[in-house]
């Protein structure tokens, strides 16, 4: 189901138009956040994402160990 609701980037006001904010032309996005599984497909994506776009930034060992990666696949990069 597709949200009615849209809040506009740039001032933070709420609207029902889905193209642009009408009080100050900005873009508009959804203000829900996306349904929570304990069995996130996704999840490792999502924060090597925020990784790699510099969101968030941590040490190399621990964004391997979050990753997942071994020795020899961090050395590989």
């Amino acid at each position: 189901m597709d949200s009615i609701l849209r809040r506009c980037r740039n001032c933070g006001r709420y609207t029902m138009r889905k193209d642009k904010c009408p009080y100050c032309g900005g873009d508009l996005e959804i203000p829900h956040p996306p349904k929570f599984s304990p069995e996130d497909k996704y999840g490792r994506y999502r924060l090597l994402m925020k990784i790699m776009s510099g969101k968030i930034k941590l040490d190399k060992s621990v964004i391997s160990a979050v990753l997942g990666l071994t020795s020899t696949d961090s050395k590989a990069q």
